[in-house]
């Protein structure tokens, strides 16, 4: 008796012989079982991490094959591929660089009270969308609730070029690839994940958090094989040129900030991610604020607690309340006025600290 399962997946064909010179020398692929010896109708072949049966005269339909291959002369350089039996071949890169598209700028206001519906996503977690345009592509800004408790999580890791958890509400326990045993964020605190460290969620209670990835689209993946926590500490090491950075908001000290009437913690991203960018909780002093430019390229800003009105040229002012969001493009004069006192604004600008202008109006 033992154990062991395999899985298949058929194909059929109509003449065995003319397929297996094409499975076999074109793509790489094992002959592992034929049959019957005297007219061979089925066999099964093995290679790049799937199993395939093709057979003569199967019900289902021939399929679509992606391979994946960092060999650019794999089957002779092609990239599409039709094999005798009429089975698609598509031939794509294994580790496609991380590409964010061209921003597409735009004046955007999410207010929580328009009440923008809550998506469950992965791993049973709620999301809301804040940036519905996503820039063209460029980001994604989210708010996610996780239900309390144990998460259904795994190791995992996620093909991007910047990646922000800031926790507004409760407390959440992860793991980290290299940054020891668990780190416990509460509201107020944030993580940058960089690009592919491998981390898992583990507990969370009464967790609301805002999530930026950069480009919008990003793959995550699953690493079946690492155990977390990882046996090395390694506070210093890098991925892709930036640091992890876990910024306890408790211990922040706020400075000046780049609009004149507010005051800023920051949270050491700017410095750890070498520019790519910045992340900083701005708060009132009691000044009013003047009109303000950056000549960045992202700037978006989540409102956690108080409220404030923000005003912008040629448009409608709009109060902004807890759970809001909104996005200025570069060159747009907006104006933050009539804050609240206990008024603090989750503002996240790529690339890192954008040169702010005041104008007169």
């Amino acid at each position: 008796m033992t154990d062991e399962i395999r899985a298949e997946i058929r194909l059929p064909t109509q003449e065995l012989r003319n397929d297996l010179p094409f499975y076999m020398k074109t793509l790489g692929f094992r002959l592992d079982m034929i049959f019957p010896a005297d007219n061979p109708s089925v066999a099964v072949l093995s290679g790049h991490g799937v199993r395939l049966r093709i057979e003569k005269d199967a019900p289902e339909a021939p399929g679509t094959l992606r391979i994946l291959t960092d060999d650019p002369g794999f089957a002779g350089g092609a990239r599409s591929l039709t094999a005798p039996n009429g089975t698609k071949v598509e031939i794509d890169e294994l580790n496609p660089p991380v590409v964010t598209p061209a921003t597409e700028h735009a004046f955007v206001v999410r207010r929580l009270a328009d009440q923008a519906p809550w998506v469950i996503g992965r791993a049973g977690m709620e999301y809301r969308d804040l940036i519905p345009s996503r820039l063209g592509g460029a980001m994604i800004a989210s708010h996610i609730r996780v239900p309390d408790g144990p998460v259904p999580d795994m190791v995992h890791f996620h093909k991007v070029g910047f990646q922000l958890i800031f926790c507004v509400a409760g407390w959440v326990d992860v793991l980290y690839e290299d940054q020891g045993d668990i780190r416990r964020i509460h509201a107020g605190d944030c993580f940058i994940q960089p690009p592919t460290i491998r981390h898992k969620v583990l507990h969370s209670e009464g967790v609301q958090v805002v999530e930026i990835g950069v480009p919008a689209e990003h793959v995550t993946e699953i690493d079946h094989e690492m155990k977390l926590p990882t046996p090395h500490y390694r506070p210093e090491r890098e991925w892709d040129g930036q640091k992890f950075v876990h910024d306890i908001g408790s211990k922040g000290v706020f400075g000046p900030f780049r609009i004149p009437g507010f005051e800023a913690r920051d949270t050491t991203i700017n410095e750890n991610t070498k520019g790519v960018a910045s992340v900083m909780v701005a708060r009132p002093t009691g000044v009013a604020a003047p009109w303000t430019v950056h000549d960045g390229d992202i700037l978006f800003t989540f409102v956690m607690t108080g409220g404030m009105t923000l005003e912008g040229e040629g448009k409608d002012p709009y109060r902004l309340s807890p759970g809001d969001a909104f996005v200025i493009p570069p060159g747009m004069a907006t104006r933050y006025v009539d804050p609240t006192a206990d008024l603090q604004l989750l503002e996240v600008t790529l690339p890192g600290n954008p040169p702010t202008r005041v104008v007169s109006r």
